[in-house]
């Protein structure tokens, strides 16, 4: 070791570098109450972030239970609340049986390295998010990570195996592109290779399929055995937490060896309430998912009509592909003069080359907000020379 280094020279070197490429983050917070930029950057995709039935909710849990679960769910965390939404949230996506996590990330951290293991395959999607990346890592499994949404790489990783057993896990949306998993595929290939299908369901419960049921759901595999689902409550649900649904072998399981499960702290009883409240207004306004895709679409259609390269979205995530980075950083900005709060997703988020705005649409959207992104996609395909039109 070199005696008087300072150990800290290396990171401000690389902070400098990000910097240079466009790829510094900054922690920007937002006032509370309805004042500042309309939202198309959270994902709350139906607009119960605020809803009074929601605080209600939270409220309620929060004076009969307090503000902390006070411990695992396996020591005191697990109150009455607790298995509530456990039930609640199987019974909601047709699932067997269900396990409520303080995350989502945990819960995929816990469902693939308590499903799978050494002598297990994993065949893993390139573009799944970072939890189940770092699943994969923390798995001990070998993993084949296969081409973006290629059942057919799936069928082949799996039938070419010399492992017993095998996970295929999936973004049912995926978090950036806003396309589906092409499920119903996944899941002939999964089974005919006796392999188990984990689908995180972060993206889409609440937006995809009847009543916002998810798109395991809608593509007619609820309830099947052989499959898993993971999904987050902080999302449409507009609370916070996570949860693996399954078979109740499933669920045993991560009870028993979930790592994540058993050696963190139950979720909060606000959010458990706030969660089972946003389960109440769901069941219902079955409405709700079908006015978060038509607003989606309807961003896809000003992104498009102003000439930029987007996708046709499955749910409410609307990508604006803008090139490198420093494009993506102007291009967030002129949404911010117009009023408006946008994601910006650069490397490693998504690829060299294909840093994007990343929109998200809500159900509550209005009309002036599209309006002004209208305006606002129109500048930046005139100022980035992005527009397909030129």
């Amino acid at each position: 070791m070199t005696a008087g280094r300072d150990p800290l020279a290396r990171f401000r070197d690389a902070a400098a570098r990000r910097a240079e490429a466009g790829l510094r983050r900054t922690l920007r917070p937002r006032p509370g109450g309805p004042d500042g930029p309309a939202d198309l950057a959270s994902n709350d995709y139906l607009g119960l972030a605020g809803d009074p039935r929601l605080i209600e909710g939270a409220v309620a849990a929060a004076r009969a239970w307090g503000t902390g679960s006070t411990g695992s769910r396996l020591v005191t965390g697990t109150t009455e609340l607790h298995a509530e939404l456990d039930r609640r949230l199987a019974a909601f996506t047709g699932s067997a049986a269900g396990l409520v996590f303080s995350s989502g990330f945990l819960a995929n951290l816990g469902a693939v390295t308590a499903l799978a293991g050494p002598g297990t395959l994993v065949v893993s999607d390139q573009v799944n998010h970072a939890s189940i990346v770092d699943a994969c890592r923390l798995s001990r499994s070998r993993v084949a990570i296969v081409p973006h949404r290629d059942a057919d790489a799936v069928e082949r990783a799996l039938a070419e195996r010399d492992e017993d057993d095998a996970v295929v896990v999936t973004d049912a949306v995926f978090s950036v592109d806003g396309d589906l998993a092409p499920l119903g595929a996944l899941h002939r290939a999964a089974r005919a290779h006796g392999a188990l299908l984990v689908v995180d369901e972060a993206h889409a419960l609440g937006v995809v399929g009847d009543g916002g049921r998810g798109a395991a759901h809608a593509a007619g595999l609820a309830g099947e055995p052989d499959v898993v689902l993971t999904l987050t409550l902080s999302k449409s649900l507009a609370a916070q937490g996570g949860a693996v649904l399954g078979a109740p072998e499933i669920i045993d399981t991560l009870v028993d060896t979930g790592r994540s499960f058993i050696f963190d702290t139950g979720l909060n009883p606000p959010a458990a309430g706030a969660a089972l409240a946003a389960l109440d207004v769901l069941e219902a306004d079955p409405g709700l998912p079908s006015r978060a895709r038509d607003r989606a679409r309807r961003i896809a259609a000003l992104a498009a009509g102003s000439g930029l390269e987007t996708a046709e979205p499955a749910a409410a995530v609307v990508p604006v592909y803008l090139g490198e980075p420093h494009a993506a950083v102007r291009a967030a900005g002129t949404c911010a003069e117009h009023g408006l709060r946008v994601g910006c997703f650069r490397p490693p988020s998504v690829p060299k080359g294909r840093a994007c705005l990343r929109l998200t649409a809500r159900a509550t959207l209005g009309e002036a907000d599209l309006t002004r992104l209208g305006a606002a996609l129109a500048e930046v395909a005139s100022s980035t020379a992005r527009s397909l039109h030129a």
